[in-house]
């Protein structure tokens, strides 16, 4: 039964070349943004991640920001190499901006004090899993996908550029468009026996004994 859900982890990957086209209706994107944050597990459901959507000039838009921004914050030289990379982000078609609401999980640190210094540790866990659910819903529309992690350095102006909530803690950033190019290649992957223990198991093995 794991075998289909398995299939669909396994061929997610990573795709820089992308275009700033879409495969589906923007109404699709944000029929599967909306599922996505309305059925991915958190922890105590206290349902903190918030999603804000760029497409089109509004995703070029937050590419340029995120340009001025580093250039201010770095030599002329390092920025020169970065501004590469950053173009080829705002090459794509969308930007999905993941946030923690701050004040959510200040209403659970009250509600459950026993967790108040972890809940925010929590909190990354949530982000991740509605990031990884994202990307493989989009990837199965026919996006290549890639993660970002450009905040702080953006995050004042975001919030300004936007009106996003002053609480709401800006975690990641979804990039996607149309992949052109080489399909993605292999991962390069370590070996599972040295990164899995398992206790317990009827046949008394070890994972490595499991998994050769």
């Amino acid at each position: 039964m794991a075998d289909s859900y398995l299939e669909l982890i396994k061929t997610r990957r990573t795709c820089y070349t992308i275009s700033p086209k879409s495969p589906i209706s923007d109404e699709r994107i944000l029929q599967i943004a909306s599922d996505v944050i309305k059925h991915t597990p958190s922890s105590f459901n206290c349902q903190s991640t918030r999603f804000v959507i760029l497409l089109r000039e509004q995703h070029v838009r937050f590419w340029d920001i995120a340009k001025e921004c580093f250039k201010a914050t770095m030599s002329a030289s390092e920025f020169e190499g970065y501004e590469k990379k950053l173009l080829g982000r705002q090459a794509g078609y969308g930007t999905i901006l993941l946030f923690e609401d701050l004040d959510t999980i200040r209403e659970f640190q009250v509600k459950f004090p026993r967790f108040k210094y972890h809940l925010l540790d929590f909190s990354e866990a949530n982000n991740a899993m509605q990031a990884f659910n994202l990307w493989t819903s989009l990837q199965l529309e026919g996006f290549g996908c890639n993660l970002q992690h450009i905040n702080p350095t953006v995050d004042q102006r975001v919030v300004s550029e936007w009106n996003v909530p002053a609480a709401w803690a800006l975690r990641a950033q979804l990039v996607f468009g149309l992949p052109t190019g080489e399909p993605p290649h292999d991962k390069v992957i370590k070996p599972t026996e040295e990164r899995i223990m398992i206790f317990g198991a009827a046949s008394g093995k070890e994972a490595s004994d499991i998994l050769s």
